[in-house]
């Protein structure tokens, strides 16, 4: 395979992409105002399906207009040489690898970020804030940004650095290493990211002693569960949408709720919701989607090992020596089908535990008051309740709401 060959293949798979991207979301937003089906009936009121299918269009169209920017730049970029200058940039201030490699992605992620930040703030300041949603600052917005970036050169350049010195000593091996760095690290957010990461965005305090601990507590023992860490998000800091997750595992496995959901939903259908939370530990899915994760990545090391060092790969981005971490972006842009066919796995087997955590609820615990909190939370973020079924398979990690909603009324 020649340089120019690659090089077009390249530009090929981000057209392809963009086009199936862009297609999907073209037949989705032609379904945005079919009738709601009879069992999501009393989701909205004729006014606030209205302001649905208006939300809906907005940001429809706000992302025709911003990843028809990021094409352009993307294509842009690539054609003039950008990776090359930058490159080039990076060996202005140092010769060593590691050092080269860090710079080059530091303007990149720099660069990419400065370029996108008007159109997150738009989407936060202007659409969000347009549709009631919206309670995040300028301050707190700024702050987000800087923390990010921070996190990104510190952890990100981290990880980056140990894997190009891998590289340097073991070559073909490297792609063990690598996979065993990345592996330790994933391990440890999911153990850690709650109680580390998550405290430098958000305050989390723990669940006060109520009627509502206990509901909880009651529950969670009548199932032998042991859960003495229940945590309030201020998710109301940045939006009005609300949420809870389940985090870790073993000693430091714990929920938590937004301050958002506990406003919205009544004690009842929380402790449904933290049903639906427990029954995806129960059926060990945070240790299947770990083990899926880290399977993945050790392929995507692999494969990248047989390709990494070939000079074809710098080649086909302009840069005429070889280079690991122009190496890295080529491969990744070549990755990016192999990416998409993964994803779609991995939002089907994501789709099949959410029904099994809403059966452990609804076996468990009751199904209606799970049923009323899943309507009360689309029609809190004003979800789409009639999205295209291609659609949802590409993109959706959950089941439609009308899919839960018939497989928790579904007699056993």
């Amino acid at each position: 395979m020649t340089t120019d060959t690659l090089f077009y293949t390249i530009i090929s798979i981000i057209i392809i992409n963009f086009i199936i991207d862009k297609y999907l979301d073209a037949l989705n937003a032609k379904h945005y105002s079919d009738p709601i089906p009879d069992e999501l009936s009393d989701v909205y009121d004729d006014n606030e399906y209205k302001k649905s299918q208006a939300y809906k269009k907005t940001n429809y169209k706000f992302g025709i207009w911003s990843s028809l920017f990021s094409l352009t730049l993307t294509l842009g970029f690539l054609w003039f040489d950008g990776f090359e200058y930058v490159d080039t940039i990076a060996r202005n201030f140092s010769e060593h690898p590691i050092i080269v490699a860090l710079i080059f992605f530091g303007i990149i992620m720099l660069g990419s970020d400065i370029i996108s930040t008007p159109f997150s703030y738009y989407k936060t300041f202007v659409i969000e804030e347009q549709f009631g949603f919206n309670k995040t600052t300028k301050k707190t917005f700024i702050l987000d940004k800087i923390k990010g970036l921070l996190m990104m050169a510190i952890i990100g350049g981290g990880i980056l650095a140990l894997i190009i010195w891998f590289y340097q000593q073991t070559q073909d091996l490297f792609w063990l290493y690598a996979w065993g760095i990345v592996t330790v690290f994933t391990v440890f957010m999911n153990m850690f990211y709650s109680k580390l990461i998550v405290p430098l965005f958000n305050k989390q305090t723990p669940l006060e002693d109520g009627s509502l601990r206990d509901k909880i507590s009651e529950y969670a023992k009548s199932v032998g569960f042991n859960l003495d860490k229940i945590f309030i998000i201020d998710g109301s800091k940045r939006s009005t949408k609300a949420n809870a997750y389940f985090s870790g595992f073993g000693s430091e496995k714990r929920v938590t709720l937004y301050d958002t959901l506990i406003k919205e939903l009544n004690e009842e259908e929380i402790v449904a919701v933290l049903a639906h939370e427990v029954g995806h530990y129960k059926r060990q899915h945070i240790i299947y989607n770990l083990i899926a994760s880290i399977a993945l990545t050790g392929l995507t090391f692999f494969i990248l090992s047989i390709f990494i060092s070939n000079t074809l790969l710098s080649n086909a981005l302009g840069v005429e020596t070889h280079s690991f971490h122009v190496g890295l972006i080529a491969f990744g842009l070549l990755y990016s089908p192999i990416s998409e066919l993964t994803s779609l796995v991995m939002n089907h087997l994501s789709r099949k535990f959410e029904y099994q955590a809403d059966d452990y609820a609804k076996d468990t615990y009751k199904a209606e008051p799970l049923v009323t909190s899943l309507k009360k939370l689309s029609k809190n973020s004003l979800s789409n309740l009639t999205p295209h079924p291609s659609y949802v398979y590409a993109h959706y990690s959950h089941p439609t709401l009308l899919d839960r909603v018939k497989n928790l009324r579904k007699m056993q």
